[in-house]
């Protein structure tokens, strides 16, 4: 079964239950309740990991748990923070057939985002990532503080885009073509890698001067202009983009139904001139369904099916939901999700955390 019969059936089962009925101006409300809920819940999560590892720097433990509880506290889902390691786990398991057992969560991840890249659009940067939830926050923000958001020059905003696909291709060539599996193996294993969320955490809760000067300096810039990171330096949000392209599924523009309000391109989180496209194609389209949700002609924008059949939007929505979660169960049903680093092995690591570097 390919791709888009997938989808069609998918589409099928949306519209015999109703769901299409949902109004289309909901939708980017359906969307900010799923970013931020799913932000919240990593601010939970975040928030547990923190005491998780405050047990095994403090000098005398205060928590007074088995060590099956304290294990169970901490949540797999932080490993999502670590898609470089998820990227060399991912050409691991491709070429070698092993599943890394020290963060497999973290694959598990990358792997659902990139499927339901394919499947519909860079969905995961416009639905799911939290990154993207607290981007689009910021440029809201400044866009009630300065009543306008701003826009880089043409020249000078496709340079800027161009970094953070240098990025990808470097990461992509360091591990992908220049890194044996052998290599990789070693470093999944080693002690460094079995920490490395905890250095992640040390990020933000030890951060160095530098470190505030540049997020400072981005959220500054992340007011003016929508999206910042998100545009210029995601190398993650590029990769995810170029799979994109191989979506059967885009946003299409009726143009004898379109009455040219201009509402789609002004709304758009990715400036992308929807009104002037037939089919937006662009692998800076996050499938957020913005455009769609703000269109106020009947038939003039619609998700369609290699532009053959009209999708409706609310069932993107559903494949979104169920493909990316669905790979999380999937890998939690087949005992793929829980990292096998052990409480012992925390209890000797993790009070180097600090001093232990990259090998």
């Amino acid at each position: 079964m390919t791709m888009g019969q997938i989808i069609f059936f998918t589409a099928c089962f949306v519209y015999n239950t109703g769901m299409d009925t949902i109004d289309r101006r909901y939708l980017r409300y359906l969307r900010y309740a799923l970013q931020w809920g799913i932000v919240i819940f990593l601010l939970y999560a975040g928030y547990r990991f923190f005491f998780f590892v405050e047990h095994f720097l403090a000098q005398h433990t205060v928590i007074q748990e088995t060590e099956e509880a304290v294990l169970r506290s901490r949540f797999p889902s932080v490993e999502g923070f670590l898609p470089i390691g998820a990227l060399m786990a991912l050409k691991l398991w491709m070429t070698a057939g092993i599943i890394d057992r020290i963060h497999p969560a973290g694959l598990v991840i990358f792997a659902a985002a990139l499927i339901t890249a394919l499947a519909v659009k860079k969905s995961f940067c416009g639905w799911i990532c939290p990154v993207g939830a607290l981007s689009d926050g910021v440029w809201r923000l400044g866009s009630r503080i300065f009543a306008r958001n701003f826009i880089i020059p043409r020249a000078a905003d496709s340079i800027l885009r161009s970094v953070k696909y240098l990025l990808m291709a470097f990461f992509l060539y360091i591990v992908i073509l220049k890194m044996p599996s052998f290599v990789i193996m070693r470093f999944l294993e080693g002690d460094y890698y079995k920490i490395a969320d905890v250095k992640m955490l040390f990020f933000f809760t030890k951060m160095t001067t530098a470190t505030a000067i540049a997020l400072s300096l981005l959220f500054l810039l992340s007011l003016f202009y929508k999206n910042f990171w998100c545009r210029y330096l995601c190398p993650y949000g590029a990769l995810l983009g170029l799979i994109s392209f191989f979506s059967p599924l885009k946003v299409t523009r009726n143009d004898a139904a379109c009455i040219h309000c201009g509402k789609c391109t002004k709304n758009c989180p990715s400036l992308l001139p929807v009104e002037q496209l037939r089919s937006v194609r662009s692998p800076e389209c996050t499938g957020c369904l913005t455009c769609i949700s703000h269109c106020p002609a009947q038939g003039a924008l619609d998700m369609s099916i290699y532009r053959k059949r009209t999708l409706p939007p609310v069932a993107a929505v559903f494949m979104v939901v169920v493909l990316f979660f669905g790979c999380i169960g999937i890998a939690k049903l087949t005992n793929n999700w829980d990292s096998a680093v052990t409480y012992g092995q925390y209890q000797r690591i993790i009070p180097q955390a600090t001093h232990l570097n990259h090998p």
